[in-house]
Parts: structure tokens; sequence; C-alpha cells
């Protein structure tokens, strides 16, 4: 059965901007699932849904991002299919309007798995990728005490895909990388377990490789998708917070969190699309 599950960033979400951010998961999940039902592959059915995340102010990802010390906006993502555990990422670019296609070039290409810098702009440029100024990226309200958004996805085929994108946090270094585009801390799939996009304290989940923890959990101690995710949120709490998405290879779904909120949507099948924000 196909499924589409997104995330819009776990973190302390202000009361006047829930609805909002509600709305947007609900719109990226629609987006994702259009993919889905029309025979689309999982790995695209991700991209369409971070895509609207990214081109949302309301999230800290693509415009409306979080700034860095200087007051720029620089961006990572990654892109991963679960059949052969290609993966894609860009991390500490700038000017290119969705970071998601730039990681899902990488991943294409097969080459190499994470591009960062200048030089992984150039080769999104080069790929004809659409480029803005960096003032679209800056928006009115860009302080963000929430980061990053994602998709994972199971197609009519059983395939899993997982996407993440993030602004990262405010007044980072500029050559501050997150865990949003290091396989198997921030993203991850394999069909053989689960898809996996990761959200939260990016230091916290990069010392607990927290994305493929999860996995661990379910291939070494046979866990089901929802116990293997809390068990590794859990353990995460000794260094920060978190959440994350989780879609199994058996269709289950897990959408677990430790911060105060994280907005999030889901459809399976042809049913209607489901979000929530606060409840665990």
């Amino acid at each position: 059965m196909i499924t589409i599950v997104v995330h819009g960033g776990a973190g302390n979400w202000q009361p006047e901007r829930r609805a909002a951010a509600v709305a947007g998961v609900r719109r990226a999940v629609d987006a994702g699932h259009a993919v889905l039902a029309a025979g689309g592959d999982a790995l695209s059915a991700v991209q369409a849904a971070v895509i609207v995340l990214e081109d949302d102010p309301v999230f800290n990802a693509g415009r409306g991002g979080a700034l860095d010390e200087r007051g720029q906006a620089i961006h990572d993502a990654a892109m991963m299919r679960g059949a052969d555990r290609a993966a894609g990422a860009v991390a500490a670019l700038s000017g290119i309007k969705n970071p998601v296609r730039a990681a899902r070039e990488v991943l294409e290409q097969g080459r190499h798995v994470l591009l960062v810098g200048e030089p992984a702009g150039a080769f999104a440029r080069a790929a004809g990728l659409e480029t803005a100024p960096g003032e679209y990226f800056v928006t009115e309200r860009r302080r963000h005490e929430h980061g990053t958004v994602g998709a994972v996805a199971r197609d009519a085929h059983g395939a899993l895909a997982a996407a993440t994108s993030t602004g990262g946090i405010d007044g980072k270094h500029p050559g501050r990388v997150g865990d949003s585009p290091l396989i198997a801390l921030g993203t991850w799939a394999d069909d053989a377990t689960a898809a996996i996009s990761c959200t939260g304290d990016g230091e916290a989940i990069i010392r607990t490789a927290l994305a493929h923890e999860i996995d661990a959990l379910m291939r070494h101690a046979r866990l089901p998708l929802a116990e293997a995710a809390d068990r590794a949120l859990a353990a995460m709490r000794a260094y920060g917070v978190g959440g994350v998405i989780a879609l199994g290879a058996d269709g289950a779904v897990a959408t677990p969190f430790t911060a105060a909120a994280m907005p999030r949507a889901w459809r399976i099948g042809d049913g209607p699309a489901e979000a929530a924000i606060d409840d665990r």
C-alpha cells in the first residue's frame, strides 16, 4: 500500500504559527501522495513533498530558513533510496532554490554521496537547477525555534525512500553541518527495514547516530518500528531532544518526538491525509 509521511520540524512551535504549520505539512503530504497515486516511485514522492516545505517560509528549510552568524542562508539536504541504499546530499549550500533537488542530482550522478560548500553550489548550477538571490531566502520572521523538514514514502512496489532538508540553527558557524545531510544519522532508507527522517538537536542526533540506531534495533534486536524509534529517541535524551518520522518495510508508521511539538502529516493508501502537531 502506498504511504507517505512528512514532518515540519520538532521544536518549540509558537501557538500563532501552529495552524500554518499543520496546513503546510498537509499540502506537502498531498503533493507526495499525488506522485505515488500516479505510479511514481518513492524517491520522487519524497522530493515532491520536501519541495513544498522548502518553498513555504513557515518551515526552516529553503525559503525562510535559519540564518548563520553572518546573516546568510545556507542549507543542508539529503535523499536516500532504500532499494540499493543510493544516497545524495549537499551541505553548506547557498543560492539554490530547492536544496533537495541538489541532493537528488548527487544521488542520480552516483559518483559521490555528499558535496559541500561552493563546489556543491557549482554542481547544482551546472545541473541546471533553479537559483535564487540571497534575499529570497531571508523572510521577515526568520528566527526558528525548530528545524528541518522531511518525508518518507513507500511506493506501489514496496520500495522506500527518505529525504530531509534544513536551514540549520540560528547564528550557526558558517561551516557548521548538521545531521540532515549525513546519511545514517539524519536520513536513512533501506527496503529491508525502514525509511527515516530525523529532526531536532542536530549535534545530539549526530552523536547518537539516531536514524541508523533505529535501523539497528530493528535488524539486530528484532524490535518493531515504533518500539525501535521510541528506544532510540529515549537514548538521545541525555544529549538533546528531537523527533523522527519512520516508515517500515511492512507499512508501519511511527512519528515519535521528545520536543514540545512536531507538525507532521501522513496518508496511507487512498485514505485521507491526517495531521497533528502536539499529541504524541
